[in-house]
């Protein structure tokens, strides 16, 4: 029976010609969360090609980011290593230097056609790092023009990075897209005002551009006679850019759409619950391109969840945060990793004594608060915190503990902090955690513990503004 099991790998392991290796296409949104979809059971937003790549696919409700900041978060797509690896990289507006090999590079040297459009890694100065192009590969145009450069009977690999729905955002063109205030489910970490409701219509908007884009690079794909071999993800990097979200371990920040077709092999119209990180990606792609997966990915090949088969340790998922942007006097990083299960979510926040969100006053990056992107929410969160809106500033900027632990069953919004109430839960996960980051090379866990004193995400050069 072992054998038996082992077969599929060792298939996988054999190099296939050209014309059976499959395309791989991923399309990322900048900052677009889960549940913002159709298919998910929004009734705001309108996202007919996710839609259908869903029915004709996999639809996955569990996925998580490495990180909730797009620099690390794209990295730990592109190389399939956890963050807490990755040294400059896992920050914001940083560097990722080339012995952290990429997919596309892998598949390059392999016999693949590579390109990117739009935003691939970053934001960040790759050529700090030491590289000559953008981790995800070289510069194309478009997506057209691409695929008329690709010989007959060569695989690509192809990265659309879209602008959208990352800020700013044009006031008012939720409401010129058709959409209704009157409709938005405003998440409870967000008070429900008009400006946040049209807030959140904008960003939909923005989402739905991303959405059509998207469709209609498939559309190019189908007429090219390449779509039943071609991979085809859709996700976004990490969460939408509102208070409490992007830049937190929550899953506002974290929990990511995902759906992957490939109509060739694998069978579609299913939803999967199983937990995936981005980070699985990479060897996702490796494996089913006939390439030996690298042991310094942590990530695992999805290719058996795609194929129907249950695999052991999808029950759980690690994710962490460094420096989001430059906000801290001191250019300090905020340091936090966390667990995430069916039953409970759990962070350390190795640093509590510094302001979660960035300073109050602004010191090199963005503004006051500067984790969080500027916007009509968060203004007005800021502006009525001594009044009416105090209990969202709070969840939104106030320090918080050392340790949060979160009932999903109970509170699947994670809005209420339980630590102190289950500390046998709290033993628990933070042993698993601290296990995994152990046996994954954390330099924050020294001797057995997980502290904040490793200073060296402070130091890493900051490229933005």
């Amino acid at each position: 029976m072992k054998i038996l099991a082992l077969l599929p790998l060792l298939l996988f392991a054999v190099p296939r010609t050209d014309d059976e290796r499959p395309n791989i296409f991923i399309a990322v949104a900048d900052d677009w969360s889960y549940p913002h979809a159709g298919v998910y059971g929004d009734k705001t937003i309108h996202t007919p090609t996710f839609d259908r790549m869903s029915a004709e696919g996999v639809l996955f409700t569990n996925t998580y980011c490495s990180s909730p900041s797009c620099t690390p978060s794209r990295a730990s797509m592109l190389t399939g290593q956890h963050i807490h690896r990755l040294e400059d990289s896992g920050n914001l507006w940083s560097r990722l230097a080339p012995k952290f090999e990429t997919y596309p590079d892998l598949l390059e040297k392999h016999g693949y056609v590579v390109g990117l459009q739009g935003k691939g890694w970053g934001p960040g100065d790759f050529k700090a790092g030491g590289r000559e192009r953008n981790p995800a590969g070289p510069s194309v145009k478009n997506f057209a023009e691409f695929l008329k450069s690709v010989p007959a009977g060569k695989p690509f690999c192809f990265w659309l990075g879209h602008k959208d729905p990352h800020r700013p955002y044009k006031e008012g063109q939720g409401l010129e897209a058709g959409l209704k205030l009157d409709t938005v489910q405003v998440p409870p970490y967000l008070p429900d005002t008009p400006e946040v409701r049209g807030d959140l219509l904008d960003y939909y908007a923005a989402v739905q551009r991303y959405d059509r884009d998207t469709g209609e690079a498939l559309r190019l794909l189908e007429e090219s006679g390449r779509a039943r071999n071609t991979i085809v993800v859709m996700t976004g990097d990490n969460g939408l850019p509102f208070p409490r979200a992007k830049a937190t371990l929550y899953d506002s920040g974290t929990r990511m759409p995902l759906a992957i077709r490939w109509p060739g092999k694998v069978r579609g119209g299913r939803t999967v619950d199983a937990f995936v990180s981005q980070c699985d990606f990479a060897p996702t792609f490796l494996e089913a391109a006939g390439l030996k997966v690298p042991p310094e990915m942590t990530g695992r090949s999805l290719m058996p969840v795609l194929e129907g088969k249950d695999q052991p340790g999808r029950d759980r998922v690690f994710f962490g945060r460094e420096r989001h942007a430059n906000v801290r006097r001191g250019d300090l990083s905020y340091p936090a990793r966390a667990i995430r299960t069916r039953e409970f979510l759990y962070v350390r926040n190795l640093r509590p004594e510094l302001w979660p969100a960035g300073d109050p006053d602004k010191w090199v990056a963005v503004g006051p608060f500067g984790d969080v992107d500027a916007g009509p929410s968060k203004e007005q969160i800021i502006a009525r915190r001594d009044h009416d809106l105090q209990r969202f500033f709070r969840l939104a900027f106030e320090k918080r503990p050392e340790r949060e632990l979160f009932d999903l069953a109970k509170d699947p919004d994670q809005m209420e902090n339980v630590a102190a109430a289950r500390p046998d839960v709290v033993e628990k996960l933070d042993a698993e955690l601290v296990k995994f980051l152990a046996e994954t090379g954390d330099p924050r866990v020294v001797g057995g513990k997980l502290g904040g004193s490793d200073d060296r995400w402070d130091k890493y050069p900051y490229y933005g503004k």
